[in-house]
């Protein structure tokens, strides 16, 4: 499967600022997820998509009221039941400075919300979708060693 971008945006309010008038860093993961989430929904039911993990979501800058972000998501991963999302959050305008960026898991289960089988197999073919590609497959290793 080839793999597509998916891009939201969000317009950051004084509700979503932290005692630092700044960006709240839980309501930008918020964010993160959903995008991530909208990307994964794009190949999957959503109603049978669940997350799992978010890996190494690491706030660079600070982000304030009135900023415009964009969330570029794509999948760039997969397990036998899972896969895996990357993002990059950029303000608006100004993709060459990431404000953040990292992975989300998800799981494809069934009614009862057991692993199920998606048979969805992705082809990273730039040298950074192999690059993600091979830094998310190391993320998931280091998550199975830890249990």
């Amino acid at each position: 499967m080839a793999l597509k971008a998916l891009v939201t945006h969000r317009l950051v309010k004084s509700e979503d600022l932290n005692h630092h008038k700044t960006l709240f860093a839980g309501r930008c993961a918020e964010w993160f997820v959903e995008s991530c989430f909208v990307a994964v929904a794009s190949v999957l039911p959503p109603e049978n998509t669940v997350c799992l993990k978010i890996h190494g979501l690491e706030f660079l800058h600070p982000i304030h009221s009135g900023d415009i972000l964009t969330f570029e998501s794509k999948i760039i991963a997969n397990g036998k039941s899972t896969l895996t999302a990357y993002c990059k959050v950029f303000k608006d305008n100004t993709p060459e400075i990431t404000f953040c960026e990292g992975f989300a898991t998800f799981v494809h289960v069934d009614t009862y919300t057991r692993p199920k089988l998606h048979h969805i197999v992705i082809v990273p073919e730039t040298n950074e979708e192999i690059r993600l590609n091979e830094e998310a497959k190391a993320l998931s290793l280091l998550s199975k060693k830890k249990k």
